[in-house]
Parts: C-alpha cells; sequence; structure tokens
C-alpha cells in the first residue's frame, strides 16, 4: 500500500493539545465504516497524523469534514455523537452537528 502524505498544519505542526483519534473510534463516534474515514483521509479531506505507522486522525478536522458532507452528517446524527447532542445541550455551532434553533 503507498504511504500517503500527511497534511500540513497551518502552524506546520499539529497542535499538542489537539484531539486525535483513531480511525476506528472516529468511524464509531460518527456512525460511518472505517473505509469512509480512509477514503476521506487518502482524499485529502481529512487531517491526520501518523504514530507508529497508525492514522491518528484530528477531531477538528473530522467536525469540519462531517459538516460539509450530507450524508455523513446524516449517519452522525442518527449513529453517532450527534444522537446525544441534544441531552448534552451543545451551544456552539462549530461541533453541534445541528443549526440552533431560532427564536421568533
Amino acid at each position: 500500500m503507498p504511504k500517503l502524505p500527511t497534511l500540513p498544519h497551518p502552524k506546520n505542526e499539529p497542535d499538542s493539545t489537539s484531539v486525535r483519534v483513531s480511525v476506528s473510534e472516529a468511524a464509531r463516534l460518527f456512525g460511518v465504516n472505517a473505509r469512509t474515514i480512509r477514503r476521506a483521509i487518502a482524499s485529502g479531506e481529512i487531517r491526520y497524523i501518523v504514530v507508529r505507522g497508525r492514522y491518528q486522525v484530528l477531531f477538528e478536522s473530522l467536525v469540519a469534514w462531517s459538516q460539509r458532507q450530507a450524508t455523513v452528517r446524516n449517519k452522525r446524527d442518527a449513529n453517532g455523537i450527534g444522537q446525544w447532542v441534544e441531552q448534552w445541550k451543545i451551544k456552539n455551532p462549530k461541533f453541534s452537528p445541528r443549526p440552533p434553533e431560532r427564536k421568533t
């Protein structure tokens, strides 16, 4: 299998405080197959680093990717972390899979 290049971080290196998850954890969190995550890595849609020969996906990149992809967004809401968002009362729209409700 060809080695994929690591995408550059705006600061050239991932922040040491960045949250990173494995491909299988990312798939579970977002309710998709691990192949979907690997395809997104291969196409450059998700940022990652390689630690001891394994991909560590940057969580911030995963959230942004899931918000751009309609099918992933739907699966995330039904099968992944989105199913608990209402219970968590997440207010920040960047990390919430659903837009905030407008009060009229």
